[in-house]
Order: C-alpha cells, then structure tokens, then sequence
C-alpha cells in the first residue's frame, strides 16, 4: 500500500488516527521526496531514535525550526531579513547557528541541561504548587460567573503564561506580549507564517522579544533577583549563560513551557468532554487527575513530532537511512501503537499509560516536565468540577495551525441541562 505523506502538511489535519495506523501498518518507516524526511511511526523505532543521539543528531531541530528564514532573498525580503538583524543587534551567523536544549547533543547539551536545570529542582518545583493553586483559582472563580466560558481562554492559556513570566521574572504589564510572542515563534517555526515569513510579522514580534530579554539580562547581571533568569546570569553562579544562549532558552520555555502545557490543560479537557462517563468518574473521585493526564499525554500529545538527523548510515524497521538525512519521529503515532498499548484508539483513564513518549525519552526528556503536569493537575483540579452539566455551543473549534505542537483554539461551553456530547465513536477522535 502506497502512501503520500508530507510530515510538514498532513501532520496538521484534524484526525489523525487512521493515518497514524496506516504508516504503522503499512510504512512504519516512510520516506517522503516532496519534504526529503523519513518517518518513524512504532513505538519501538521511535524509541530507539530518542535513545541513539549519537547516531540520530538534534541538530536537525535547528535546521527545521529555521528553514521559516531559509527563503529566497527577495531585496524586499533582504530589507525586513536586515531590519530584524539590525534591530536586535547579534551576529546573524551566531543567530542562525545557535542552538538550544532540543537542537544540540553531547557534552554542550549536558552542560546547558545542567544550568538551566537549577529553575526546575523538585524543591523548586514544588515550591511553586501554592501560586499555582491560587492563579488557578483566580481564573476559575472568573468562569463560575459566567455561564459561558471557554477553557482555552480563560485557563489553558493565562495559567501558564502567568506562571512562565513569573518564572523569568517578567512584570504583569508585559504577559500578553509574552503569550504574543509564544504564538509567533509557534507560526513561524511550524505554522501559517513558515511559508510567508515576510507578510505575517512575526520578525517584528521576536525583535521585541530580543530587545526585552536583552535589557532583562543586563538587569539581572548587575541586581540578581529570585528568579530563573538571575539564576542563569547571576556572575556569583559557578556556570552562567550568555546573552544568546539565555534567550535561546526563554524562545524554547516559551513553546516547551508555556504552548504545549496549554494544550495538555485544554486537550485533557476536551477528551473528558468527549467521554461523559468518565467525565463524571473523575468529578467524583478528583484523585483520577493524575491518570487524565498521563492518558492525555498518550492519546493526544501536545508535542507531534520531534527531528533527528543520521550521522552515521543505519537501519531501522528494516529500513536503511543514509548518513545526513533527517528523520521525523511521531510522538502522537508511537503513543496510539497497538503494539504496544491495547485499543491505542480508546481514551481510557484506567490505562496503564506508562511508556507514553509524550515527553520524550532519553538525553531530551523534557527538563519542564514536572512542572507541566503540576501546572495541569492544578489547572483541572479546579476547573473539574465546573464541567458538571455543561454543554459545547457548537462543533469542536480547529486545531492550532502547526505540525509541531497540537491542541485546540478554543473550547468553548455553556452551562445548561442536556449531554455534554453524544460519545465518540471508536475509534474516539479528540
């Protein structure tokens, strides 16, 4: 069985569950000549891609994330291209060669995992369960008011941004830039904008992002503060960042830290609304929480794909890769396995989830994700109880115009008697 697939396009359509098996099935190791990517579809082989970082490089994250600039130098292209440089004042070449913790391997990933790695400590994670509970509580007190309300709005998305600027030490003024310019790296890297990077102008919302982030750190450099930035730069630190490597990081905080846990909030969310009985289970026993959002990170993962490229020639799945080729792995396809989980297609609270790869596996586990899943079960323990006898006021909105992260614009309900939904049909679409 032939099959066309282009991870950069198909990966944003709005069920993805057929096609999930049918490269599974019938080309678990697909090469696409139209995007010169091979896909990796099983669980197995995923994980062994996310093991072998020798063999299957993170440079290629860089590559990817950067091709929105790799277009052909129009003089009119070539003037936005030279104000942006201009503007934020770095060395383009150092711009387009920097890396961060998804894009580089080795020694230097281990010495930058180690630094950043002081914001996220369990003590210091833990430290951090009370503001959440009380952010939470703030938004959620705001939607017991209302008899419509949308989740993505009003607490998948201030939840985390509130609690990503706090981190990085930013002022409440500035928050709703911050949650701009998360969108924009998002359109840029993945979205609409990668294709028409001159008209969307999401240089000019990075240029801010650059500009602000460069007084910060000059800020904290002379008056460290407690904060994860002053953590990073403070000169009484044994190890601290430079100037690029700190923003590298906050752009990578502000997709992998902020984006993808609004879309674990809001995907945990709409999978409860589409099954009602254990909607229910879960109002009534909120201890379940934390299995929600483990099978949330299975069966619809806010991360899709991730990218490697080979240094070496292998094979896998049978399959032989020259050296030098990028290779897609499918996190959303390697969780819905039947190989390796039972009834993959089933959201099923109750599942044993564990062996999910929705936060990677190996050298790139993700740093944050510890603080994402408190972010989550703080954020559904309070909005749980407010989903009793509520019902959606139209079709699910789409999904976020990108290949790389997953989660819906909006979901929005209405207090009212009748169902929440009718069940999903098997297999169950999200």
């Amino acid at each position: 069985m032939a099959i066309d697939f282009n991870p950069f396009v198909d990966l944003k359509g709005p069920d993805l569950t057929h096609l999930y098996r049918d490269l599974r099935d019938h080309a678990p190791v697909h090469w696409s000549p139209e995007a010169e990517v091979f896909t990796v579809s099983r669980h197995a082989d995923v994980l062994a891609v996310m093991k072998d970082s020798e063999t299957f490089s993170s440079d290629a994250m860089k590559t990817i994330l950067n091709s929105a600039l790799l277009v052909p130098l129009t003089p009119r292209y070539l003037m936005k291209l030279l104000s942006f440089i201009f503007k934020v004042r770095l060395n383009p070449w150092a711009l387009m060669n920097a890396g961060n913790l998804i894009s580089i391997d080795g020694q230097r990933h281990t010495d930058l995992r180690n630094v950043v790695g002081r914001g996220f400590t369990p003590r210091r994670i833990a430290d951090w369960q009370p503001r959440l509970e009380a952010i939470a509580e703030e938004q959620v007190a705001k939607i017991r008011k209302s008899e419509h309300f949308d989740v993505v709005a009003d607490l998948a998305i201030p939840l985390p941004t509130t609690a990503i600027a706090e981190m990085l030490g930013v002022e409440t003024e500035r928050r709703n830039d911050f949650r701009r310019w998360s969108g924009s790296i998002i359109d840029m890297a993945s979205g609409a904008a990668k294709e028409n990077v001159l008209e969307s102008g999401v240089l000019d919302d990075i240029s801010e992002l650059f500009l602000f982030m460069r007084e910060v750190i000059r800020d904290r450099r002379k008056t460290p503060r407690d904060d994860l930035i002053s953590l990073l730069v403070d000169p009484k630190q044994k190890d601290v960042l430079g100037e690029l490597d700190v923003i590298q990081f906050v752009l990578l905080l502000l997709v992998a830290g902020n984006e993808t846990t609004t879309n674990l909030i809001g995907n945990a969310a709409n999978a409860l609304l589409d099954h009602p009985s254990q909607l229910d289970r879960v109002i009534d026993d909120p201890s379940l929480i934390p299995k929600v959002i483990e099978e949330t990170l299975r069966f619809e993962p806010p991360l899709t794909v991730g990218f490697r490229n080979t240094t070496r020639d292998v094979e896998i799945g049978g399959v032989s890769i020259p050296k030098g080729r990028n290779v897609a792995f499918l996190i959303g396809s390697a969780n819905r396995d039947e190989r390796r989980f039972e009834e993959p297609d089933r959201f099923d609270i109750e599942r044993d989830a564990s062996g999910h790869v929705g936060f990677g596996f190996g050298a790139h586990f993700c740093l944050g994700s510890s603080f994402a899943r408190l972010q989550a079960r703080t954020a559904l323990t309070a909005l749980i109880p407010e989903l009793r006898n509520v019902r959606r006021t139209g079709p699910p909105s789409s999904f976020i115009d990108s290949f790389l992260v997953r989660g819906r614009q909006s979901l929005e309900l209405r207090r009212g008697s009748g169902s929440v939904r009718s069940p999903a049909p098997f297999p169950s679409r999200l």
